[in-house]
């Protein structure tokens, strides 16, 4: 065996090019990497590569940074934890600050009754325990999710997401009675989802076996599809019907993305389980399960937990993230800027016919980019404007099952003059590739 080397020093003068060789060198490819640069520093909704330039970070490391990078105090909040414990075990030796994060929670989530919640440490972890829960309390086994979703990577997780590319191919087999319907959105009817689950019901598993029906209210990877009011509504139905538990993934869409706390607020229906994770923490690993406390209490003790969940760090963080929520007023801050950005977009539709549909529930804003003669995904175009806004210091992600989607994730504490800045930086890429 090789002695182990003494690792260069991290503030020695290097490139972005011989960080990434390094990279190339010393990681596998499976993890994609979209960048070529390096991030040094960041502050809000900017950050500094270690070549000194600046960004406008509207990716917010995929939704985690609604509270922005570094936030103040989210960063004394987790500064004081670190002086006092950073690891017990909460299992082993539990500590005050995860119950009353849990209390807290209890009291914001969109679940009637009685609820309990317990924590994680990310958005993949959370839906694998949230159907360990629904099964034990249930009796059941088989679960039900929609094409274009996106659950996580983990082998459960990754069985519920309903995008091969990049994430299910060549991984299978997946575990057993995982079935898929179509996502009732823009793209989708209502009457074509009924008609879908009457068939499995019909061909794969009776409702009776089925533990849980599992959705995003929008679909993040899948494209930022909002679902239809309605078929909220009609899969609350089909559940209490059937026995069938009901859980929200919102890793994604909650603590204000969408214009409130979280997005099942603005389809008035209870779901007997929610996941969250990213911005709850303010960029620290940390997701939950809520959920009807007689549901909670299904497994028995040892059932849940992990070393690292419910971290105390994250979960300090996580009390910070909830105090500057509310101080802030970043739910209404969300439904604010996410309509300036609708209506910027819908500007620059009408000027450039491939951009096809915009989108989107508070600040989970996107628009897609189409063929203007057929209406066929255009995922080369969109790739075009993501590479021109960077090119230009504006960080933007893509998303949808083509890969047609920009979607729009910018810190929701963003300046207003940063915040226009970017839709300048946007609107001379856009000018670049459609004009």
């Amino acid at each position: 065996m090789n002695a182990p080397q003494k690792p260069e020093n991290l503030n020695a003068p290097h490139t972005n090019a011989a960080w990434h060789q390094r990279r190339l060198d010393a990681t596998p490819r499976g993890v994609g990497v979209m960048g070529d640069f390096f991030i040094d520093r960041a502050k809000n909704a900017e950050f500094w590569d270690i070549e000194g330039r600046r960004f406008i970070d509207f990716a917010g490391g995929i939704a985690v940074l609604n509270t922005g990078h570094v936030h103040p105090k989210v960063q004394a909040a987790i500064a004081a934890q670190l002086q006092r414990f950073t690891h017990s075990c909460y299992q082993v030796v539990p500590y005050a600050e995860y119950v009353a994060l849990a209390e807290r929670i209890n009291a914001i989530v969109p679940i009637e009754g009685k609820v309990k919640t317990a924590f994680f440490s990310t958005g993949a972890e959370a839906i694998e325990n949230a159907v360990k829960i629904a099964r034990s309390s249930t009796g059941r086994s088989g679960v039900i999710a929609f094409g274009g979703a996106f659950h996580g990577r983990s082998m459960f997780s990754v069985a519920l997401t309903g995008k091969v590319q990049p994430y299910k191919a060549g991984f299978g087999p997946f575990p057993p009675e995982i079935y898929h319907v179509p996502f009732p959105c823009h793209c989708s009817s209502l009457a074509d989802t009924q008609k879908a689950m009457e068939q499995v019901f019909k061909c794969d598993i009776e409702p009776s076996r089925v533990a849980a029906i599992v959705f995003e209210p929008v679909q993040g990877e899948g494209g930022f599809n909002p679902i239809q009011p309605a078929a909220v509504k009609w899969l609350r139905a089909l559940c209490d019907q059937h026995g069938i538990l009901l859980i929200a993934d919102e890793v994604q869409t909650g603590f204000a993305r969408t214009g409130k706390m979280f997005a099942m607020e603005h389809y008035g229906v209870s779901p007997d389980l929610m996941t969250m994770a990213k911005s709850m923490a303010g960029g620290t690993t940390l997701s939950a399960v809520s959920g009807k406390a007689a549901i909670m209490d299904g497994p028995a003790p040892g059932g849940l937990g992990g070393t690292y969940a419910g971290n105390p760090l994250a979960i300090a963080a996580s009390h910070a993230v909830l105090d500057v929520m509310a101080e802030e007023k970043l739910p209404e801050r969300a439904q604010l800027l996410g309509e300036r950005l609708v209506a910027h977009l819908n500007g620059a539709k009408a000027r450039y016919p491939r951009i096809g549909d915009v989108r989107g529930l508070g600040a989970m804003v996107a628009c897609e980019f189409i063929d203007p003669a057929t209406g066929a995904p255009d995922a080369d175009t969109t790739k075009k404007v993501q590479t021109a806004a960077l090119k230009r210091g504006l960080l933007l992600l893509t998303c949808g099952v083509y890969g047609n989607v920009i979607r729009y994730l910018f810190p929701l504490t963003i300046e207003d003059s940063v915040f226009a800045e970017a839709l300048g930086v946007l609107d001379a890429a856009m000018a670049e590739v459609l004009a």
